[in-house]
Parts: structure tokens; sequence; C-alpha cells
């Protein structure tokens, strides 16, 4: 028998995979537990809301991790734009890897839940929170000016998640470097 946490982590981590391929309505939690490979009654036990709890928890997740891998990314870019081009590669390479199955672990599950789910838009919330505040702090690092960085980290963050959703419509990510190089210019000239 595994332990308590173990059987816990992969039923969410099975969950973040499946939410962000398939999206929250498009998962069932049978799915999630024959996947992940759980007994039937651990859902409910691990995850007493049930699949709300399940999606809120998995949107956290997935986010904290591509929080970090973008973070990484920008911290070791010289400047602005070589910062913005590798957060839209980092997006592209998901994508390829994938053949296109799996977006935004956030986009997926909040563009068709975050409406009808207080848990889930607050889960979501969060995790683009996160992420903005540190697009913004990286731009101050550039040399973006204190009054421009909150509002040029919100037009990157929805340029990028805009530019991976039609990449992924289209099976090309032309247009995330698309993107990335004009929010570059943005940039650029938002530190003159």
């Amino acid at each position: 028998m595994a332990p308590r946490g173990e059987t816990r982590e992969r039923v969410l981590r099975t969950a973040a995979e499946l939410f962000q391929r398939q999206g929250y309505h498009g998962t069932g939690l049978n799915q999630v537990l024959a996947e992940s490979g759980a007994p039937k009654g651990s859902l409910y036990f691990h995850f007493p809301e049930g699949k709300e709890q399940l999606a809120s928890e998995s949107v956290a997740l997935g986010g904290r991790e591509v929080g970090d891998s973008l973070a990484q990314a920008v911290l070791s870019a010289p400047d602005g734009r070589a910062g913005v081009a590798a957060m839209g590669e980092y997006f592209a390479a998901g994508l390829l890897e994938s053949d296109f199955t799996k977006g935004c672990p956030v986009a997926t599950v909040a563009l068709e839940s975050a409406a009808e789910s207080e848990p889930i838009r607050t889960a979501c919330d969060a995790v683009y929170g996160e992420w903005q505040q540190g697009i913004a702090l990286a731009l101050r690092h550039w040399g973006v000016a204190e009054d421009r960085a909150d509002p040029l980290a919100a037009t990157v963050l929805s340029s990028l998640q805009g530019a991976v959703m039609l990449a992924r419509v289209q099976k090309d990510v032309a247009v995330i470097r698309t993107v990335t190089a004009q929010l570059g210019d943005l940039i650029d000239q938002a530190t003159l």
C-alpha cells in the first residue's frame, strides 16, 4: 500500500496533467483514478470537496511549477527582450513536446470553469497574480519605470497567454515568437 501522501500527490499530478490536456469538464474522476492507479475511495479521502477541490489544487500545483520555470528563464536573461523570448520559448517547447495537446495549466481550466466555480476562479487568479508580479519585478530589474512595470506586466502576461492559445489552435508556435518579439519592442521602448 502506498503511503498516504504519495497517493494524494499521484492523484493530484495525474489530475493536473489531465486538466491541462482535456480541461475541467473533459476530465472525469474515474479517469483520474484509473490513470493514477489510486484506489477509488482515496479520491474523496484526500479531496473531500471533490472535483472542484482537485481542480483548484491542480491549478495551484501546475501554476507553481510553471512559475518556477518561468522565473529561472527570466533570471538568466540579460534584458527584457531576452526574458520575454525565454518565457515564450518555455511555452513553445511545452506545446511542441506534447504535440500541442497541452496548453497552459491555468488557462485550460480557467476558460471553462472560473465563471462557475469560485474556488477554481480564486486558484487561477492567484497563479496569474503571482506570475504577473514576477514579470513586473523582472521588468523593474531591467530598467522599466515603477509606474509602467505593472501595466506592462499585465500586457506581457495576457499577450503570452493569448499567443499560447493561438499556437495550440494553429498547431504552430510561430505566433508565440511573433508576440514575444513585439513585446520585446514594447519593453525596449519602456526602458529608454
